[in-house]
């Protein structure tokens, strides 16, 4: 169902409040660059800054805004599996194609707690679901066992996985296990070059909201098996990967997203502040080794 290259959408805040016309210039931007997809409300959209409101707002606004063209897969995931499946039902009154959802951080369930919290967003949602695996931040890891559970109880509703675990026998477990059709897809920019050469079919990047092109153009290449030409792009990116997380995440893209737009907000919310001096010096250089500015 999902493929290629799907940003994970920065949320442009402008005097602490979401900048509606910034966001739908960049959900434009963003399709005609190529990109296959589009997640609103993930890790990089500072969802957890958000009120319930204001994160359901931004999903409008992106399906709104997208028009169809590609499809949105928004962020739904929380702690709570109420307000998780409350995301969800919002999602897809807005006309969301899928749901995205991390399994409970904080909370640390066991791998029974992290399937019955599945079972209820699956059986009640109504939506496809995407899973994110992302132990670095929720703590809560999906165990390859857990996710062969759902998509085995829910084969026509759980469709696919983020992973960012950055263990890449996973894909080949995944594969094993829950089939060819199970869309798996890199969470981890720098690894994405052999997570598709393991049988991953893209990526939910934080580089494409910078290199929105680019990363599209790498994508089709590996789609094609052309893994040479790809890694020639994986060359041009790979320092952008890494300076985008030489600070906390999202200050350092939101800094990039300023250089390649100018007069793209860069404002973050607090605990978030602005990449470092040394953060901003690595983006510039990598920025200019990409090619994507002088």
């Amino acid at each position: 169902m999902f493929s290629g290259s799907i940003p994970a959408l920065v949320t442009p805040f402008a005097d602490g409040r979401f900048d509606e016309a910034s966001f739908r210039a960049l959900v434009d931007w963003q399709i005609e660059s190529g990109s296959s997809a589009l997640v609103p409300c993930g890790t990089t959209g500072e969802a957890a800054t958000m009120t319930i409101e204001e994160h359901d707002h931004v999903v409008r606004v992106c399906v709104d805004q997208a028009r169809g063209r590609v499809p949105v897969i928004a962020g739904c995931g929380s702690n709570d599996t109420a307000v998780a499946l409350h995301h969800i039902h919002a999602a897809k009154a807005a006309g969301a194609t899928a749901a995205l959802l991390v399994p409970p951080y904080y909370n640390r369930p066991n791998q029974e707690g992290v399937f019955r919290h599945f079972e209820v967003l699956a059986s009640q949602g109504g939506l496809p679901i995407v899973l994110y695996n992302v132990p670095g931040r929720t703590i809560t890891d999906i165990a390859v066992e857990t996710v062969e559970r759902i998509v085995k109880a829910f084969p026509d509703v759980v469709v696919g996985i983020k992973d960012a675990t950055g263990q890449m026998a996973r894909v080949a477990e995944h594969r094993a296990r829950c089939g060819t059709g199970f869309a798996q897809l890199s969470g981890n920019d720098d690894m994405t070059l052999a997570f598709m050469a393991m049988g991953g079919v893209g990526a939910i990047s934080v580089t494409a909201n910078v290199a929105p092109a680019m990363c599209a153009e790498f994508q089709d290449a590996c789609a094609a098996g052309d893994f040479a030409r790809a890694l020639t792009i994986q060359d041009r990116l790979f320092p952008l990967h890494a300076a985008l997380f030489s600070d906390a995440s999202p200050g350092p893209v939101k800094y990039a997203m300023g250089r390649v737009r100018p007069g793209f907000p860069t404002d973050l919310r607090l605990p978030m502040t602005p990449a470092s001096e040394a953060s901003r010096a690595a983006v510039d250089a990598a920025l200019a080794h990409a090619g994507l500015v002088r």
